[in-house]
């Protein structure tokens, strides 16, 4: 099968171009983008390593031009398109909130163009930030109510993938909390650890707050699943969904506990983000097979022992005087 993979340079792209370039022809496509903020010597450490791991065909280019992807897919004739390229959460669509729309908006659909009549299916990484706020084991047929622009791109792009259903099959993934190697230090789990290990005092924004804490390889385990099999359903969760949840008081406790080092400060919730729990995956398990392995427990350590083993990404000196 060949598929064709934006984003796939991202953090959750390489892990899931790292599985399909085993069995199939893939194709990745990636800005390497520090989203005008992000630091630079980071983003190019993280991306380094990514392509370390890969063996697949990278190609360079802005989702924005159209034409470079008219012509990609008439090159590259793709069966399937994964598409991850996208501002990756609302901190950063708000940074540059026109260009994260251009992206998202007006990116999706010169994809969606070009793929048009010429491939069996599309894959659209959508959010669980599509719900807004729900309570725990939310099911699929949930009401969305987004908060933030970057939620209510997710949902407008899922809206838009579905109205090309007459050219295509499609597929729509929603994942949460995604965390573990090579990801940048600007999502939850990533601030506790790594602020742990400098001896930080750990702002705990809601403490009875829950995420369903994924691990990187059960989301991308996930949607090569949802790539590569005959799809009963248009959308699945893919999360881990723990047996017990996961708040973000036990997931600072447990960032302290392995560095042994930091302090916590326990603080009202962030009311600009929503109220989440975890996603019922009942649906993918029983459709596509979806088995997620890595428990909260296990990944946390694994994310940890990787920082040690990258600890010019904690520790006082940059990537480039390293």
């Amino acid at each position: 099968m060949k598929i064709l993979i934006t984003g796939g340079l991202g953090f959750i792209g390489h892990e899931v171009a790292r599985c399909l370039q085993q069995e199939h022809q893939v194709t990745v496509v990636d800005s390497l983008t520090d989203y005008g903020f992000l630091p630079k010597e980071e983003i190019e450490y993280l991306i380094n390593q990514r392509k370390q791991l890969l063996t697949c065909q990278l190609e360079i280019a802005d989702i924005r031009n159209k034409q470079y992807f008219d012509r990609l897919v008439e090159i590259t004739k793709p069966d399937v398109v994964i598409h991850l390229a996208s501002f990756p959460r609302q901190k950063v669509v708000l940074e540059n909130p026109s260009v994260a729309s251009e992206v998202m908006s007006t990116g999706l659909i010169n994809l969606l163009e070009a793929s048009k009549g010429k491939i069996s299916k599309f894959v659209y990484i959508s959010s669980s930030m599509v719900y807004g706020d729900f309570d725990d084991m939310v099911t699929e047929e949930h009401e969305c109510n987004p908060h933030g622009q970057y939620a209510i791109m997710k949902l407008m792009g899922e809206k838009l993938v579905a109205d090309y259903k007459k050219h295509f099959d499609y597929t729509i993934i929603r994942p949460s909390a995604v965390y573990g190697p090579r990801d940048v230090e600007d999502r939850v789990l990533s601030k506790f650890v790594l602020g742990a290990l400098r001896k930080q005092t750990l702002q705990v924004k809601g403490p009875t707050e829950i995420l369903d804490f994924t691990y990187v390889t059960d989301t991308a385990q996930g949607i090569v699943l949802a790539s590569t099999q005959d799809c009963k359903y248009d959308i699945y969760n893919i999360t881990r969904c723990e047996s017990k949840p996961i708040t973000l008081e036990k997931a600072a406790v447990t960032a302290i506990g392995l560095s042994d080092s930091g302090s916590l400060e326990m603080l009202d919730r962030d009311l600009n983000f929503p109220s989440r729990g975890r996603l019922s995956i009942e649906r993918a398990r029983n459709d596509l097979g979806y088995d997620p392995k890595i428990d909260f427990e296990k990944g946390i350590v694994k994310y940890y022992e990787w920082i040690m083993e990258n600890s010019v990404l904690w520790d006082t000196k940059t990537v480039s005087d390293s």
